[in-house]
């Protein structure tokens, strides 16, 4: 893994100097759904510190067998009522918010002690059904509904949009999304994230502005398994 690690790193720094930035500037989260803990253990032991989770049992079975490291841990993905709770409690970020009442519900069940949860708003940029997010039409209102919750800091905006392979047509998509937050920031928001681009796009994110990069397969491989060619 430490190779993979380094090779991953030159590449987010190559695309973040491009774009005019630092490497320091982009965070690289590490997409560990579906991967065994000694796996997250030995990415963390070459200094990778921001760790996502999607299937919540399988997050906090993890999160309680690495609870000796010094992670920041990330919830993505589209998040049930009734499951709110423990990621108000256990987590540091979600990403994929895209309904006022999760919201709420992380809000009222963050606790006082803890500092205010992390959040990204999840928008679906092309309309698929298939995907969660609420739409660029409707993300202002829910932008200033969020921003107003108690213990929930809005950080910026997240999107998974289609798949491409044309690095062009990534970066329409994800030009899109910076648009979309440079709107709001003009509109009296504070917003300093962009979480998008994933393996197979993360370069193309990073040139349009991604602050936090989600990679999963070029940093792990296949579930339980590191990768074997280069990420």
């Amino acid at each position: 893994m430490p190779e993979f690690v380094r090779r991953l790193r030159e590449r987010i720094a190559a695309a973040a100097a491009r774009s005019g930035r630092t490497a320091e500037s982009v965070t690289l989260l590490a997409v560990a759904k579906a991967q065994p803990a000694q796996l997250i253990r030995a990415a963390a032991a070459e200094g990778v510190r921001d760790f996502g989770e999607s299937y919540l049992d399988e997050a906090l079975e993890k999160l309680a067998l690495l609870q000796d490291l010094p992670l920041t841990w990330h919830f993505i993905g589209r998040l049930q009522a009734n499951k709110t709770r423990p990621v108000a409690e256990r987590f540091a970020w979600v990403h994929g918010i895209d309904r006022l009442r999760i919201a709420q519900r992380l809000s009222a069940q963050r606790p006082f002690h803890a500092p205010a949860l992390n959040v990204c708003i999840q928008v679906n940029l092309a309309a698929e059904a298939a995907k969660g997010g609420v739409s660029p039409a409707d993300l202002p209102a829910l932008a200033r509904q969020l921003a107003a919750l108690p213990r929930l800091k809005l950080r910026g905006l997240m999107c998974i949009p289609p798949q491409e392979s044309d690095p062009v047509r990534q970066r329409q998509w994800f030009a899109q999304l910076r648009r979309l937050q440079e709107a709001l920031n003009a509109g009296g928001a504070d917003l300093d994230t962009l979480s998008m681009g994933m393996s197979g796009d993360f370069e193309s994110a990073i040139l349009e502005g991604a602050t936090v990069v989600r990679i999963g397969t070029a940093l792990f491989g296949p579930r339980g398994q590191e990768p074997d060619s280069d990420p």
